[in-house]
């Protein structure tokens, strides 16, 4: 990947988080000043991001893709940030997978080599161009869900030069479910409209588990899955080679069960896993239903992101106000998880017993039980859930190492 730095390389009174009333500081002055995150040189509230956990997690899925015999495209969306990105693909990633056109755009401008872009392009503007970047080295798969959809393809290459064809998957989805086919019989009719429709290939199928109730709705939908792939081989709809993607961040497991082995006989199958959350993890959503609670022995994920906040205000028994709110942390799949309390002194204790009740913009509301002895100017650690709605809030981060000292700073595209 290029070097992203080249483009914004300072902070500054733009940089949220961080205190630089002084004019800029290049990112590597700052990264190289051995700041402790506790020093004033970041002010309240500040999410920041433990490398060593990064690292964990980032190993543990390689891992356990290279176990399963999975290519790995990791959903890019949930950090957009280039020095995670880079890290996954050092790791072994196949692809980095994104959700918008924007970011694909902003793949491409970073250096990614391949994309898988987990949802429908129609917009004649972005198929042009990626038509035109695919013949420049550039490698990328979309979905497709509809006769309509693949239409619009067809029309927005008409006229161009001959070039790579545009590589799709169809997506296969299931009733109540945000996008996708509802049957194999759709499949097959919109994979024999990409079939006659110049400029266009059919590499495979995908679809996403992540919002069927439980494991028994999450396998069956896999299994078809797998028969819309093998009824598309059949058929002669696919090439040698077959991709087949699933995989968010809570039903990995079952995908390995239901997708893995050489079940495609006569074709290369490549199953690609799409897991984008796992790379920071959480103390919430994630953390209850990552799959390696499931299967231990596989591994395990460790919460990255640490939001910081200052107790502002203890304006009676029992509650306590933090300098956070809805602008600085997620709250769509719960609210943050009080971790720490740090005083003044730098004493650290377990945040027992503290929970949060509700948000506003910029403030939080502890409820406080008896003995917990939370204090003006304290400063509390919370976990958060949910990280994909917690990177879009934050463009630069402080990295810390395991004893908070400031190691580098993550930029985000969103």
């Amino acid at each position: 990947m290029r070097d992203h730095r080249s483009a914004e390389t300072a902070l500054d009174w733009r940089a949220r988080g961080f205190w630089q009333p002084d004019g800029p500081v290049p990112d590597a002055t700052y990264a190289a000043a051995g700041h402790s995150l506790f020093d004033g040189a970041v002010t309240w509230p500040t999410l920041a991001v433990r490398r060593s956990a990064v690292a964990h997690n980032v190993a543990t899925m390689a891992g356990f893709c290279a176990r399963h015999g999975f290519g790995f495209a990791p959903h890019g969306k949930t950090t957009m940030a280039p020095a995670l990105l880079t890290a996954q693909l050092a790791a072994g990633a196949w692809a980095i997978t994104v959700a918008t056109a924007n970011q694909v755009l902003a793949c491409r401008a970073l250096g990614v080599p391949r994309v898988l872009l987990a949802n429908q392009l129609l917009d004649p503007g972005p198929l042009r161009w990626l038509a035109r970047e695919l013949g420049r080295g550039f490698e990328a798969h979309f979905f497709v869900d509809s006769v309509a959809g693949v239409e619009a393809i067809g029309t927005a290459l008409a006229g161009r030069p001959a070039g790579p064809p545009l590589r799709v998957l169809v997506e296969l989805g299931f009733p109540g479910g945000r996008a996708g086919c509802r049957g194999v019989e759709q499949v097959v009719e919109v994979a024999e409209a990409v079939a006659a429709t110049p400029g266009v290939r059919l590499d495979g199928v995908a679809g996403y588990e992540g919002g069927l109730p439980d494991a028994a709705a999450v396998s069956a939908y896999l299994r078809r899955l797998r028969s819309a792939a093998t009824e598309l081989a059949r058929r002669g709809l696919v090439g040698p080679e077959v991709l087949v993607s699933a995989g968010g961040s809570a039903w990995f497991d079952l995908v390995a069960e239901e997708l893995g082995g050489g079940w495609l006989t006569g074709h290369d199958l490549r199953v690609v896993l799409r897991s984008g959350a796992y790379v920071t993890h959480d103390h919430g959503f994630y953390a209850e239903h990552t799959p390696f609670r499931r299967i231990p022995a596989e591994g395990r994920l460790e919460a990255a992101l640490e939001l910081w906040a200052q107790v502002t205000s203890t304006p009676e028994p029992g509650l306590a106000i933090v300098g956070m709110g809805k602008r600085d942390a997620p709250y769509d799949e719960g609210l943050p998880v009080p971790l720490l309390i740090r005083r003044r002194s730098g004493e650290l204790r377990p945040a027992v017993g503290v929970t949060v009740s509700r948000l506003n913009d910029h403030h939080g509301y502890l409820v406080v039980p008896p003995g917990a002895d939370i204090r003006v100017g304290d400063l509390v650690c919370f976990g958060i859930s949910h990280p994909c709605t917690a990177f879009d809030k934050w463009r630069a981060m402080p990295v810390v190492d395991d004893d908070h000292t400031i190691v580098d700073i993550l930029r985000t595209y969103f």
